[in-house]
């Protein structure tokens, strides 16, 4: 059976960082599906699949399904196609993964009408990455021209939007102005500014930089009261 993609547009997504379901629904069970939306990553993917993508679309949660896609055209596109029966509302491909293999990821979505309105975003580049990152793996220019660089490529493409650091959103409005809806992840409040994310930012400045939606993980999944610093989250952002 086809789920239908809610009408719902929440702009704050939560990782699920979990490995363990009953804690993950410990705190999924305490959040409104009118105002988050849930991310679906790898580890949660491979541990449960897509009878519990399922389960959480019943109880009224739009999915982010964040697996970034990115092998050749051909695979990408039959990859795309094996989770359309899902029809999440947004999905993930590495914008690196070049012209061709995002062509064949907007056909895989448009092939069946029924998915025609997941939004299909690109990844710049990991919130890990610093500069010195990026010149290991043979990247000779700045970050922010790179993920400009990347974003262009994208806007080509047709793609909804990327997924970008917070910090090079400016940067990406200026030039390439509003047609790209940006998603931030690494958003942390400004005293919890400390782990292996290089390129994090708070709710303040996502909300000054009006950025389409932003993704909470670790900075409420890995506290014993994950709801209290969410609603701490959730002030700060206040009209977001």
């Amino acid at each position: 059976m086809i789920t239908k993609i809610s009408k719902k547009n929440p702009k704050i997504i939560i990782a699920l960082d979990y490995s363990n379901k009953k804690k993950a629904m410990k705190l999924i069970n305490n959040i409104d599906p009118n105002v988050y939306a849930l991310k679906i990553g790898i580890i949660m993917f491979y541990e449960f699949g897509k009878i519990f993508i399922k389960k959480l679309q019943k109880l009224g949660f739009n999915i982010f399904l964040d697996l970034k896609f990115h092998d050749i055209p051909n695979t990408v596109f039959k990859a795309i196609q094996s989770i359309s029966e899902l029809n999440v509302w947004m999905i993930s491909v590495h914008i690196c993964g070049g012209l061709e293999m995002l062509k064949s990821a907007k056909l895989a979505l448009n092939y069946h009408s029924c998915n025609n309105k997941t939004l299909l975003m690109g990844v710049t580049t990991l919130t890990s990455l610093d500069i010195s990152d990026t010149a290991d793996i043979g990247i000779n220019m700045s970050i922010s021209n790179y993920i400009l660089k990347l974003s262009k490529l994208a806007q080509t493409c047709s793609l909804d939007g990327i997924i970008c650091p917070g910090k090079f959103v400016l940067k990406i409005k200026k030039h390439l102005g509003k047609n790209l809806k940006i998603l931030t992840p690494g958003i942390r409040l400004e005293s919890k500014l400390n782990d292996d994310q290089k390129n994090i930012i708070t709710p303040n400045l996502a909300k000054e930089y009006k950025i389409n939606y932003i993704v909470i993980g670790r900075a409420i999944t890995s506290l014993k009261s994950p709801i209290k610093e969410l609603e701490k989250i959730q002030r700060e952002l206040n009209s977001f």
